[in-house]
């Protein structure tokens, strides 16, 4: 077989095994068959609540088992055909055979990336939270970069985005931002963007247009509903007031309308400025601390050593996941993974899938991967 059509028949099988072994296939399917005698049960609707996560389950198993098969499948006929055709010495059809490879290839990453989205709050909204480390304006204005970045990766995605929260800095950018995203899948695709961003470029703020290095950390949590139990005592909370700011519009307030709520077991702190309401901003501010107390518990089952430190350690030197680098090159490059992209352009205008793709099989597959920053 042509080594182009070699190469995507690597990939689909990459992908294939990745599929597989997210979804513990054997279990899968002995599971899928436990969802489909239950579904016959005409008892089932007796809880409706239950029935309906019965089918979601049923049906997130069945698609992914479904498209699994048909890769399977589709890969076996074509690089049969392939085959036949190069023993023939039929060009053309060989020729179309590895561009059904090439398509093949490409809806399989995408089916591979979908099913790694299994986690139990992967489907939910969610919050990002945004923060400014040490350095004054530069930073400021690397945690505005990025807040834009992910505005337009959610985007890009079609899902909606509302800003929480908002803390102007001095003389550019911001302190701090809090977005919230909304779309299927808006946590378990965003997730593994928690952790330290490092920007290296020529400062637009330096008169000697010298290179500036600025971290910010970003902190990913998902929104939970009522039917998630996290018990939160009042005694354990400190609550303040004080009055919305930001670049304008809705931001202004001449009343202490925003909350900031402290959970003083944990240090997690959580805000909202976004209504006019101080009821309703403290309602909001609310919701993020149980969102955020629940995915403080989700990381703890998770086990995911990595992100829990990233999440954990100071904004700075040591602790990033990736680094983006403008002058003197072009790069940016993830610190876990080794993904790379040379147009930081297109990554800071939302362009994250593949990085966020290759964290995510990473997740599954365990296997760390020893990656030099740079410089």
């Amino acid at each position: 077989m042509r080594a182009e059509a070699q190469a995507h028949v690597d990939t689909i099988n990459e992908a294939l095994a990745l599929l597989r072994r997210s979804l513990d296939w054997d279990r899968a399917l002995r599971r899928l068959d436990e969802l489909n005698a239950r579904v016959e049960d005409p008892t089932l609707w007796n809880d409706p609540k239950a029935a309906q996560d019965v089918m979601r389950e049923r049906r997130r198993l069945d698609e992914a088992i479904t498209a699994t098969r048909t890769i399977e499948r589709e890969l076996s006929d074509t690089s049969e055909l392939i085959e036949m055709a190069e023993a023939e010495g039929d060009e053309e059809m060989a020729s179309d055979g590895t561009r059904a490879l090439a398509e093949l290839a490409d809806r399989a990453q995408k089916d591979k990336v979908k099913a790694l989205l299994s986690g139990e709050a992967d489907s939910n909204d969610t919050y990002v939270e945004i923060n400014a480390g040490a350095g004054g304006t530069e930073s400021q204005d690397w945690a505005e970069m990025l807040q834009r970045m992910y505005t337009r990766w959610a985007e890009r995605h079609g899902y909606k985005v509302e800003l929480i929260d908002y803390h102007s800095g001095e003389q550019a950018g911001i302190k701090s931002a809090t977005l919230l995203v909304k779309g299927e899948n808006a946590y378990g695709y965003a997730k593994v963007e928690s952790g330290v961003h490092r920007l290296v470029r020529i400062s637009p703020y330096d008169s000697s247009a010298r290179r500036h290095t600025s971290f910010s950390s970003v902190w990913v949590y998902p929104v939970i509903d009522d039917s998630i139990d996290i018990e939160i005592n009042d005694s354990e909370l400190r609550i303040d007031t004080y009055r919305a700011s930001g670049a304008g519009g809705q931001h202004i307030n001449t009343t202490d309308s925003a909350v900031r709520i402290t959970h003083l077991p944990t240090g997690i702190v959580v805000a909202c400025q976004n209504q006019r309401s101080q009821h309703k901003n403290k309602a909001e501010a609310y919701n993020q601390l149980r969102a955020r107390l629940y995915e403080h518990e989700l990381r703890k089952r998770e086990e995911e050593a990595n992100t829990v430190n990233a999440a954990k350690t100071d904004i700075g030197w040591g602790h990033q996941i990736r680094s983006y680098v403008l002058q003197p090159y072009q790069l940016v490059k993830d610190l876990r993974t080794g993904t790379t992209s040379t147009s930081p352009s297109d990554v800071l205008d939302g362009d994250l899938d593949d990085f966020m793709a290759s964290a995510l099989a990473q997740r599954v597959t365990g296997e760390a991967v020893e990656v030099e920053d740079v410089d």
